[in-house]
């Protein structure tokens, strides 16, 4: 969790603390600048501006619709969709150019979802009813008030008054009215903002670069699967047309097989939701499309635990059946494509397709040959809503089938070779979070006065934290 402590002992040089500090009478905050002052946001921010302002506007005014999916976590709007002020003005949330929106349900408060509203179709916008909306008066710099909602203490201290339950959890308006925050001088208030403009503009650019890099490593190991699998590791070996589109030419010595000839082809269900009893002592693990997720990477070979689970009896009553460890699972529904292997006998639903490899195929070859055919699975999907391999498709798989000795060869080459390409991943996404975490400790050290940046120097962030 990153903290001020945090940054000060990774910075104490670079950034230099106030001359005088006082006790700030905030029960969570010890010290502040002494020339700053405790005030409740209430006397500084008009929570949800009337709409009434806008109403006499003509009703096929173009304005910016936000909805939350347009809202960007650690700040940020993408304002790609514009409607007519008419049919939006009384069923979404109005705000406008300077406002600073910030999400009031769970988990988009909790993810730093929020903005400073700029660049507004003719300077008004409309947006999901899951905001709120807060305006500065003259004595508030709206940048810089953004940045304390962007801040750990505002979001943690946030939390802690959600009420609702479950995945309905909400900040209320009272939470911000009265939070009492200790405020600079207006002019110090904008040399904050800027400074933290200037600087998470820079971390935000490192964060970039390296997600791109994380981008071109993920497409070298898809290449490198598609490669292995279908052409081998010699290149100097002779190849024959494989018959196969997707294939293409393959080693002369391996075969274009269907793959329901060499693997036992299974599939799914799920017990009768109306039967209570199905339902009971569950203790079988049970995939679902819930599971998916953490298949979406391609970096998660073998599943050993479920999001669910189903009863002996349910399992007994319908047409799934326990699956043997070592099975190679593939969703076929909705969320298309994704493949694992199971680590212990296991169900899945009918979402899936499964295959019990024969003597002639390795369970982890099979694998690689599912996450070298994203193409091939994209052209024979079915629906635009809801999108399915419909099973005919599923019994005409065919795969590169090279001797089992070969396979064993490849599976070897690849998974080191990928693991090398994971771990090399793994280790940007740490600094990835560093940086982020290195984000969010700046902005709630300057906008609580824990460091003085008035007259910061223009050092890149990159040479502290690359």
């Amino acid at each position: 969790m990153p903290t001020t402590d945090a940054l000060n002992s990774k910075s104490s040089t670079a950034r230099p603390r106030y001359d005088e500090y006082v006790d700030s009478g905030v029960d969570w905050l010890s010290k502040i600048p002494a020339h700053w002052k405790p005030t409740r946001l209430r006397f500084l921010v008009e929570l949800s501006p009337s709409k009434n302002e806008v109403r006499d506007l003509p009703k096929d005014e173009k304005v910016s619709f936000v909805p939350m999916e347009a809202i960007r976590e650690n700040g940020g709007l993408a304002l790609e969709q514009t409607r007519e002020l008419g049919p939006v003005i009384d069923g979404y949330t109005y705000f406008q150019e300077g406002d600073v929106l910030v999400a009031k349900i769970t988990p988009c408060f909790e993810n730093r979802k929020g903005a400073f509203a700029s660049n507004l179709q003719n300077g008004i916008g409309f947006g999901t009813t899951e905001l709120h909306v807060l305006r500065p008066n003259e004595g508030m710099d709206g940048r810089y008030l953004f940045y304390v909602t962007m801040s750990h203490p505002f979001r943690k201290r946030g939390e802690s008054t959600m009420y609702g339950a479950g995945g309905q959890k909400r900040v209320s308006d009272d939470f911000i009215r009265n939070l009492e925050w200790p405020i600079p001088p207006l002019d110090e208030q904008r040399a904050i903002a800027a400074y933290l403009d200037r600087e998470t503009e820079r971390i935000d650019a490192l964060i970039e670069k390296k997600e791109q890099l994380i981008d071109l490593l993920e497409e070298k190991r898809k290449s490198l699967i598609s490669r292995v699998v279908t052409k081998g590791l010699d290149d100097d070996v002779e190849m024959q047309n494989s018959g196969v589109e997707w294939l293409g030419e393959i080693p002369a010595h391996w075969e274009g097989a269907r793959l329901k000839f060499v693997a036992q082809l299974e599939t799914g269900h799920t017990p009768s939701r109306s039967e209570a009893e199905y339902w009971e002592n569950r203790t079988i693990p049970w995939v679902t499309l819930s599971d998916v997720g953490k298949l979406r990477s391609g970096r998660v070979d073998y599943i050993y635990e479920t999001e669910e689970k189903i009863s002996e009896l349910g399992l007994a009553n319908s047409s799934a059946r326990l699956l043997p460890k070592g099975t190679v699972i593939l969703s076929r529904t909705a969320s298309v494509g994704f493949s694992a292997i199971l680590g212990k006998p296991m169900a899945t639903t009918q979402d899936f397709v499964n295959w019990i490899c024969g003597d002639s195929l390795l369970p982890k070859y099979l694998l690689y040959c599912f996450r070298s055919m994203r193409q091939e699975f994209d052209r024979i999907t079915d629906g635009s809503t809801h999108k399915t391999i419909y099973m005919p498709e599923v019994e005409q798989f065919r795969i590169p089938l090279p001797p089992i000795e070969s396979q064993k060869t490849i599976v070897e080459h690849l998974d080191e070779e990928t693991g090398r390409i994971d771990s090399l991943v793994n280790t940007i996404q740490d600094g990835i979070k560093q940086l982020k975490e290195y984000r969010t400790a700046l902005i709630s050290a300057a906008v609580t006065g824990q460091i003085d940046v008035r007259e910061a120097t223009d050092k890149p962030v990159k040479q502290q934290y690359s």
